[in-house]
């Protein structure tokens, strides 16, 4: 199990207590699958609204 938690605004992984991209610190360790955004121009991270390249959960549970 990894000690990353995800952010419930933006869905950013994040190993502390605030979210790096929107400052959010209501966070949750009960996340499924990842998705990792290398370029904010992609169809990926268009299609799921990423604009910062990250490593984010694709569902808040």
């Amino acid at each position: 199990m990894t000690g990353e938690k995800a952010c419930r605004a933006c869905k950013r992984l994040v190993e502390g207590k605030e979210c790096v991209v929107c400052k959010g610190k209501d966070l949750t360790r009960n996340w499924k699958g990842v998705v990792l955004i290398y370029d904010p121009e992609s169809e990926i991270a268009k299609k799921s609204g990423h604009a910062v390249p990250g490593k984010y959960a694709l569902q808040i549970v």
